[in-house]
């Protein structure tokens, strides 16, 4: 099937009801602006003439602005699905290689058993024994509903299975498999599981015990459709909008969540590329996602098999908002939204555009102030403008919300998602440790070698000969090794990376785990040293699972024990990396419940040191999943967690007790100084209700507190990016020299001062949202560094209050107060003949005493 590319927005703007809105306001807003540009044009007023061009580049800037916001609403809304189906498609298909890798290696290990052999071979009448060590092996290994043994001719000689008997096989599976030196991977219908429309099965000849000839073959079959229910049922999204597959090489669905609404059998689109393209089936259009394997310990899966995951377009962005933002602290807000150009390059560059049409109407706002209200015509075109300014920069802060909200939901979710993927791999990881440990404790050799009165040299050949073939099959083992019951290790093998060859042969395990393995009641029973650094692993932290070894005779009677070190360090790391699949700016790890890490991809934070983590975190129920926005390591990120909830009857029901947390964290960037970062904070003013002579007055932020200078001494604000530095002369105060156009038009350029240094004593940091207010006054103009513009409002003379220090104004910077918001906003006044005063004396003014008291 061909994808169909996205022609516009308007395809997926039907399922997008909260950008229609946007959409819908950002339009009736551009129209209210052309009508009022149409209307000042049509009035002959020369006041109004140099407001003109301002509102040309208004009214150009929101076509621009409507356009980009729309589009940047849509790719995120996009982004996000394809981001969240793309993780579970790819935990598909990661998920079920390493299972699958696992089965290569234990029918790799059974088809040697030396029981089963003789079996074979000989033909012995003791078919229920022989049953029940394949039922005993069954029951360790819960992912196997078949295990057969064959005669080189398909002959059925014995399964497990009773429900679907089988005399015997014609399946072409039988002469590959006798024929390879290693195992068959078979996926299709077979005669050997009659009653299944598709086995997986996995086989291996078996040999002569004593002359070495092919007799035989092994059948392990996996359970192939509960395992991939259960993964489905675990991963699906809880309110079933999306289809979670597992695709073969030609596309073919050999799995389903839902296979009502995508049955087995049917070929289906797929989107390896990862590009937003729109996908028909079934008369459906689709968002997909599509992942093939990257292999497992050099295991690559069954040929072709993919990952997918595809969702409806009418169902993928509708759900519960998630209000993030809403719930995190301003400055927390501010400080994200300063790193917007790294975790989400359309919101910068719509806060950039909404920057511009902002200062464009502040703009217009100072331009106008100081006209007669006696020019009614005037008065309701500025009106007009001021009111649609006001209304445009709210919908610009409510639009720009709804997408920060969009992707930092994305990230909660995502990070929350991985967090539950990655410990759900390690439980059915480790899950893989518990089994072996105990089947291979049960391998006859190991207990005659035990209960012998003194065992020889060849039978410690023999047995060490079986600890290293099962490790060359098994390599995600350090070492295996055998105990006797005083705790004293008599065989074992050794690992690769031991270069020195320091023999464990003749020492002897810890005490307490010689006890607790002394105590194990039963055959299916196990016991795990805790994530400590061991001997048996070069002293670095590790699992060591053991299990007893019993007499053959009398299965009460422990004779020994055998010990399987993992090899975390590895292991656990690439758990983590495949977890978090190449992502950049993005750590995981896994910690116990007092914060300890047992691994990490940051080597920062090594292994056995304690995570800086919310204690709630540790506090979290068994299975359950947590997200917040957190400071992590001085920088903003998303944080997920979840705790392991164990896996089949691994951490269930089998009595081992052992919680890991897994946690990802999302950087979005480093902290940034609140104190230079409080100028973007919401603060509103209220009308004015005074009737009483009247100013206007430009406001602007300087360290999160509102300043203001009367109006009419302001010409105009421009960035401050535009300002160029100084190599010369320069000092503390002087922040550059900046280009503007006189009244004829003429370039000039002018000196910049930093009003944050004045004010608080400290050197201001030029971001982008900085800006620089150009004040004229006595025919000079000079430019002030501001944080940020606020607005042009109009205060009555009764708002306006003298400072303490009112005697000594004419030496204050800041001689007035205006009292705003029914007095609970104060907004300090600039005095602009003192500064002017100042800076033509080669001073730069600082505040001191009551001012700087204010400012705090």
């Amino acid at each position: 099937m061909t994808p169909t590319l996205i022609p516009s927005n308007d395809l997926f703007l039907p399922y997008m009801r909260d950008v229609i809105r946007s959409e819908q306001s950002l339009h009736e807003l551009n129209l209210m602006w052309r009508m009022i540009e149409s209307s000042a044009r049509m009035n002959a007023l020369p006041e109004i003439q140099p407001i003109l061009q301002t509102m040309a580049a208004t009214r150009g800037g929101f076509d621009r602005l409507e356009q980009e916001l729309v589009s940047s609403l849509v790719r995120e809304k996009i982004a996000d699905v394809l981001t969240q189906i793309g993780t579970k498609a790819h935990y598909v298909i990661d998920i079920i290689v390493r299972n699958l890798y696992e089965r290569t290696a234990d029918v790799g290990f059974l088809a040697t058993d030396s029981v089963l052999c003789e079996f074979v071979a000989y033909g012995q009448d003791n078919a229920d024994a022989i049953r029940n060590r394949l039922l005993a092996y069954r029951n360790k290994y819960t992912v196997y509903d078949e295990i057969m043994l064959l005669d080189k001719e398909g002959n059925v000689l014995l399964q497990i299975d009773k429900h679907s008997e089988v005399e015997g096989s014609t399946d072409p599976l039988i002469a590959e498999t006798l024929a390879s030196k290693t195992y068959v991977e078979t996926f299709r219908a077979t005669d050997l599981r009659p009653s299944k429309q598709q086995a997986l099965v996995y086989s291996q000849r078996m040999t002569h015990p004593v002359t070495a000839e092919v007799i035989g073959i092994l059948c392990l079959c996996f359970d192939f459709e509960n395992e991939m229910q259960s993964l489905f049922n675990s991963h699906r999204d809880p309110d079933t909008r999306s289809n979670m597959l597992l695709l073969d090489g030609d596309n073919r669905v050999i799995a389903s969540a839902d296979t009502v609404w995508v049955p087995i059998g049917s070929i289906v689109p797929v989107n390896r590329n990862g590009g937003m393209d729109i996908m028909m089936f079934g008369g459906r259009q689709y968002l997909i996602r599509t992942f093939g394997a990257e292999g497992y310990q050099n295991y690559m899966g069954p040929p072709g098999w993919q990952g997918q995951v595809m969702i409806p377009v009418e169902v993928a962005f509708t759900g519960r908002a998630n209000r993030t933002s809403l719930t995190l602290d301003a400055f927390v807000v501010k400080g994200l939204l300063t790193h917007a150009q790294t975790f989400s390059p359309p919101l910068y560059e719509i806060m950039q555009a909404a920057k511009i049409i902002r200062r464009v109407v502040w703009n217009g706002q100072v331009m106008t102030a100081g006209h007669s209200n006696n020019l009614l015509q005037l008065k309701s075109v500025l009106e007009q403008i001021s009111e649609t300014g006001n209304r445009s920069n709210e919908l610009f802060s409510h639009s720009i919300d709804n997408l920060y909200e969009t992707v930092l939901s994305s990230s909660l979710r995502e990070a929350e998602f991985v967090s539950h993927l990655l410990v759900d791999l390690l439980d059915r990881n480790l899950y893989e440790r518990s089994n072996d440990c105990r089947w291979w404790a049960l391998t006859p050799a190991l207990g005659q070698a035990l209960q012998a009165s003194a065992c020889s040299s060849n039978m410690l050949q023999e047995i060490t000969a079986i600890l290293e073939y099962i490790n060359s099959l098994y390599t995600v083992y350090t070492r295996l090794f055998v105990y006797d019951r005083t705790g004293r290790i008599i065989a074992g093998t050794n690992s690769m990376r031991d270069r020195v060859h320091a023999d464990i042969l003749g020492t002897s395990i810890e005490r307490n785990t010689l006890e607790s393995v002394l105590a194990l009641s039963g055959e299916q029973d196990y016991f795990v040293t805790p994530f400590v650094p061991s001997a048996l692993y070069f002293d670095m932290p590790t699992y060591v699972y053991h299990a007893a070894i019993r007499h053959a005779d009398d299965p009460r009677q422990i004779v020994g024990g055998i010990g399987i070190v993992f090899d975390a360090s590895p292991q656990l790391s690439a758990m983590l990396h495949e977890g978090l699949n190449g992502k950049t700016g993005t750590t995981a790890y896994f910690i116990n419940r007092a914060g300890i890490i047992v691994a990490g991809t940051d080597r920062n934070h090594p292994v056995g040191t304690r995570l800086e983590i919310n204690p709630a975190v540790l506090r979290l129920t068994k299975g359950c999943s947590m997200s917040s926005i957190v400071v992590h390591d001085g920088h903003y990120a998303a944080m997920g967690a979840t705790v392991s909830s164990g896996y089949r009857e691994f951490k269930v029901t089998d009595g081992y007790e052992e919680d890991i947390i897994a946690v990802v964290f999302e950087s979005f960037g480093q902290v940034c100084d609140h104190s230079a970062m409080a100028s973007n904070i919401s603060v509103l003013l209220e009308d004015s209700m005074s009737s009483k002579d009247s100013r206007q007055f430009a406001t602007f932020f300087i360290g999160g507190n509102l300043f203001a200078i009367p109006a009419v001494s302001v010409v105009e604000a421009l960035p401050a990016t535009g300002m160029f530095g100084i190599s010369m002369n320069g000092r503390p105060g002087r922040s550059g020299m900046l280009q503007v156009r006189d009244e004829r038009g003429e370039a000039q350029m002018i000196w910049v001062f930093d009003l944050g240094f004045m004010v608080k004593g400290k050197v201001s940091t030029i971001d982008s949202d900085c800006q620089v207010v150009i004040v004229r006054h006595e025919q000079r103009n000079i430019g002030l560094l501001v944080d940020d513009l606020h607005s042009v409002a109009e205060f009555g003379s009764d708002q306006i209050i003298a400072t303490p220090f009112a005697n000594a104004a004419d030496d204050m910077l800041v001689p007035q107060v205006i009292k705003g918001n029914q007095g609970n906003l104060l907004i300090q006044v600039l005095n602009v003949d003192y500064l002017y005063r100042t800076l033509q004396a080669g001073e730069i003014p600082v505040m001191t005493d009551w001012n700087e008291q204010l400012v705090a």
